[in-house]
């Protein structure tokens, strides 16, 4: 079992298009995608889940584009069945 990580690493706009860029065609060409940020080599697998995230809270917004993968968190597993209940109701004007 690997130790819990949360790396963020801060980069310039052109490098952050290069990566997203990068990103694009990895997956597109591979479905596999490897990136090193902060010293660690990280692999991303093509059975990786794909998402776009927006949050906004206290005045701080966030768009986060993720890539997740392994067994799924207790947290994940509650959202999911939350989607598929609300997929079952009816539509409210």
């Amino acid at each position: 079992m690997t130790d819990d990580r949360d790396i963020e690493q801060t980069v310039d706009l052109a490098a952050f298009v290069a990566e997203l860029r990068r990103l694009a065609d990895e997956l597109e060409t591979n479905g596999t995608f490897e990136i090193e940020i902060e010293g660690e080599t990280v692999q991303v697998p093509a059975s990786a889940i794909a998402s776009i995230e927006y949050e906004r809270e206290d005045g701080h917004e966030e768009l986060e584009f993720q890539l997740k993968w392994g067994e799924p968190e207790e947290d994940d597993e509650d959202e999911d069945d939350d989607l598929d209940e609300d997929e079952d109701e009816e539509p409210q004007d």
